[in-house]
C-alpha cells in the first residue's frame, strides 16, 4: 500500500480581478489530481508557475482544505483526521519552505526555530531540545554555535539548512520541500540538492519535490510527475521522463531549463 494516496482532488480559487465589478471568476488551481507516493520514494512534481504544485503540496499537509477529494497518509484519511490522530500526522508530515529569508522568523534565534516543533509537540525537555537541535544542525551541516544566533546572520543557503533542519526534527516521514533552490544561486542550490538526497537516504523519507526545473528534480526524484493548469499531464520514472518524454509540454519544460551541475550522492 502507498504510504500516501491523493484521489481526484480538486481545488479552485475566486478571482477578483473583473474590472467592472461583480464576482469575478474561479480559477481551478487542481482539477481531478489523483496520484500516490510509496514509501522511501521521491516524486518529483514540476511545472510552471501557477500550474498548482504549490497548491497540491499544501493540500497533501492539509494546509489547505481542497473543494473534493481524498487524501491518506498510511492509511489514516486526512481531510477528516482530528484530535490526537490529527496531531501524530502533524508531526509525520512536514515541509520545507520556498523562501530561506521569509520562512524564518527574524526575532527567533536559531535554537528557537529548530526547537519550535518540539515545544508545539510537547515532546522531551528543553535540554533534549537543545541536543537534538544541535544534531540535527550537524546533519545539515552547520556547527552547533549557529543555535544562539538569529537569521540575519546567515546566508540564503544557510538559513535554507536551518528551515531543512526544522523540518526534520521531529523525524517525519514524508516532507514536502516546495521548491527549496528556486531562491537561491545555481552552486549554493545544488549544494541544497545534495543535502536533500543524503538527508532523504540517512533519515529514511518519502519527499515530494516540487520545482519549476526538471533538471533539479532528476537528481532526486525516483519518479517525476508533470503539472500543468491544475491537471497531471505526464508521470513516469525518471528516466522515461527525462530521456524520453511523451507529453509536448514536458518537452518544453527540459529544453527551457539549464542544466544544473552537481554531483548525483548516495
Amino acid at each position: 500500500m502507498p504510504l500516501l494516496e491523493a484521489d481526484h482532488l480538486v481545488k479552485s480559487y475566486s478571482s477578483n480581478l473583473n474590472p467592472f465589478g461583480g464576482s469575478g471568476s474561479h480559477v481551478r488551481a487542481l482539477d481531478d489530481v489523483s496520484l500516490t507516493i510509496e514509501a522511501g520514494e521521491t516524486l518529483g512534481l514540476v511545472g510552471e508557475s501557477g500550474s498548482g504544485k504549490s497548491t497540491l503540496g499544501r493540500v497533501l499537509l492539509r494546509l489547505i482544505e481542497p473543494d473534493s477529494g481524498g487524501v491518506r497518509f498510511d492509511g489514516t484519511e486526512v481531510l477528516s483526521a482530528h484530535g490526537k490522530e490529527l496531531r501524530q500526522l502533524r508531526r509525520d508530515m512536514q515541509i520545507v519552505f520556498q523562501d530561506p529569508y521569509g520562512s524564518l522568523d527574524p526575532r527567533m534565534t536559531v535554537e528557537q526555530i529548530v526547537c519550535e516543533p518540539m515545544v508545539i509537540h510537547g515532546t522531551e525537555s528543553t535540554a533534549q531540545h537543545k541536543q537534538r537541535a544541535a544534531d540535527m544542525l550537524r546533519a545539515v551541516g552547520l556547527d552547533e554555535s549557529a543555535l544562539a544566533r538569529y537569521p540575519h546572520e546567515f546566508s540564503g543557503g544557510q538559513r535554507q539548512r536551518i528551515g531543512i533542519a526544522r523540518a526534520l526534527v521531529l523525524r517525519p516521514r514524508f516532507i514536502v520541500a516546495d521548491e527549496p533552490v528556486s531562491a537561491l544561486d545555481v552552486s549554493v542550490g545544488a549544494q541544497i540538492v545534495n543535502l536533500l538526497r543524503r538527508l532523504r537516504n540517512e533519515f529514511q523519507l518519502t519527499c515530494l519535490l516540487i520545482s519549476h526545473s526538471l533538471p533539479v528534480v532528476r537528481y532526486l526524484a525516483d519518479r517525476i510527475a508533470v503539472m500543468k493548469q491544475g491537471r497531471i499531464v505526464e508521470l513516469g520514472s525518471t528516466e522515461q521522463i527525462v530521456g524520453a518524454p511523451r507529453d509536448e509540454y514536458t518537452r518544453t519544460l527540459l529544453a527551457a531549463t539549464p542544466e544544473l551541475t552537481t554531483e548525483r550522492q548516495s
